[in-house]
């Protein structure tokens, strides 16, 4: 979009915060860089360049403006909607894979030559995978020195700076300010945080429907490992340098997150995966102009406006629950699940004070698993089995950085795993925005109601109108039985 220099100018004048992260405005009389919602007087038309990250406006030598905070908009749809090279290998950096393995781990990930890589990116984003993940470590050197009292030493390491001197460079060059005087900044009027604890603001393009993200994650939640708690849901994290625990609780105008890690390197992973749990980076307002185009959809869509679909913070985890919630109710898939975690998972201590106790089993840690010990029918208990056994070793990827068409052809391969099982997998793990279980008892029960196929081979015709926001399309159907997922719980 960077590429459409009027139609960008119009963004920037109406100030349209639907475009925040979708590109970034550089001005080119006081070298600064701005998100297109930026409350300032916008400037001349001529004096405004835009780019399509903020990697490459600071490689163009513009730095972040003080008053919109671009580094803190809602990442760019794109990453989430689309399969590409680009996208995976956008989704993987988030995670922080160049800070712990380096482009050529990020290359491996992707299964291409890092000079494909390098060449791919900056042709679409302007800047190469270290440009992007230096950006990224900027982000994160933010959020610890104006939301944490580390020392600024332990701040840039746990951004994942290799020097005190390229943190201290890399701020100055970003933000126009030492990290110094970003905290002093920061420290006015903010809340005490408890010792260990992040407080932080988590954006999201408007409108933002609550209830059924939230109402899903607090109804399927497995005891020890998940709760709704305050407000807020809240739940253990397994992270590539150690262990967290987080907060999450919706507000008007963002989500409040609650963060509390054994290691800070794992800070801009946590958001990502957290971010990715909740789907705040859709684009609520092309996914209801779609949906709501087809008058069956159109009142749900109007009713509740900004659905997203709820995720996961773990893939793996994902998939091994939706295979021991086949064909059973909600409260006895919680149960198996919390079994699992009680015989397998590793105990974890709450800082935040709730009643979390384990992390979800690992593949590795369920590698040993008794089947006998699984209270399921014996084919339900030889997929589960199978589907441990690929996810340990490899043979099966359902990571950020995955091709979904593949996932989703090995996924399908493994007996025991129907249609309807593949298509929540890619839909809630893989992030698959286009996928669609035509078979689910509640999409057709919904379907039937509002005049839709009823039969899934029609119903999956009628949908091809929907695409590629057909997982969006679910949550609408969904939406109108009288559930407890559809439902936020009360305080």
């Amino acid at each position: 979009m960077h590429t459409d220099f009027d139609r960008c100018v119009r963004a920037v004048r109406s100030r349209d915060a639907r475009f925040d992260g979708w590109f970034f405005t550089a001005v080119l009389t006081t070298r600064i860089y701005c998100r297109p919602s930026c409350p300032a007087v916008p400037p001349k038309d001529r004096n405004m360049s835009f780019y399509p990250s903020a990697a490459a406006a600071q490689q163009a030598g513009f730095r972040a403006c003080k008053r919109c905070r671009p580094d803190a908009s809602p990442g760019s749809p794109q990453w989430n909607e689309r399969a590409d090279l680009v996208a995976r290998a956008m989704r993987l950096i988030g995670d922080g894979t160049v800070d712990r393995e380096g482009v050529p781990g990020l290359a491996a990930r992707l299964g291409y030559s890092t000079r494909q890589i390098e060449r791919q990116l900056r042709a679409e984003l302007g800047a190469g995978p270290l440009a992007l993940a230096r950006a990224q470590r900027a982000q994160t050197a933010r959020l610890l020195i104006e939301t944490s009292d580390l020392p600024m030493a332990d701040a840039a390491f746990a951004a994942g700076f290799s020097s005190i001197r390229a943190f201290n460079e890399t701020v100055r060059e970003v933000f126009a300010l030492t990290p110094t005087e970003l905290r002093a900044r920061a420290a006015h009027g903010r809340a005490p945080a408890a010792p260990g604890v992040l407080t932080l603001r988590l954006p999201f393009r408007a409108p933002l429907c609550p209830d059924n993200l939230f109402g899903h994650l607090a109804a399927t939640a497995v005891p020890g490992v998940e709760e709704w708690r305050d407000g807020a849901y809240r739940r253990t994290l397994r992270l590539p340098y150690g262990q967290g625990t987080v907060a999450l609780a919706p507000r008007p105008d963002h989500i409040a997150c609650r963060l509390a890690l054994t290691d800070q390197r794992d800070l801009a992973g946590a958001i990502s995966r957290c971010r990715g749990l909740l789907d705040l980076d859709a684009d609520p307002e092309a996914v209801d102009e779609l949906l709501g185009a087809d008058e069956r959809l159109a009142p749900l869509v109007a009713e509740a406006p900004g659905r997203r679909v709820p995720r996961t913070v773990d893939p793996a985890e994902f998939a091994v629950r939706a295979v021991l919630g086949q064909q059973v109710s909600t409260a006895a898939a919680r149960t198996l699940a919390a079994r699992l975690v009680t015989a397998h998972g590793q105990p974890v201590r709450d800082p935040l004070g709730g009643t979390l106790t384990h992390l979800f089993p690992s593949a590795e840690e369920l590698s040993g698993l008794d089947p006998a010990a699984l209270a399921m029918p014996a084919g339900r208990r030889a997929t589960v089995v199978r589907l441990v056994r690929a996810l340990a070793t490899g043979e099966l990827d359902l990571g950020v950085g995955s091709d979904r068409a593949e996932a989703r052809a090995r996924l399908a391969a493994l007996p025991g795993m129907g249609p309807w099982t593949t298509g929540i997998i890619a839909m809630r793990a893989l992030g698959d925005p286009d996928a669609f279980v035509p078979t689910d008892l509640g999409v057709r029960r919904a379907a039937t109601a509002r005049g839709l196929p009823s039969t899934p081979g029609a119903l999956t015709r009628h949908a091809t109108a929907w695409r590629p926001w057909r997982s969006y399309a679910v949550q609408y159907l969904w939406s109108a039985d009288d559930h407890a997922v559809n439902h936020m719980p009360a305080h």
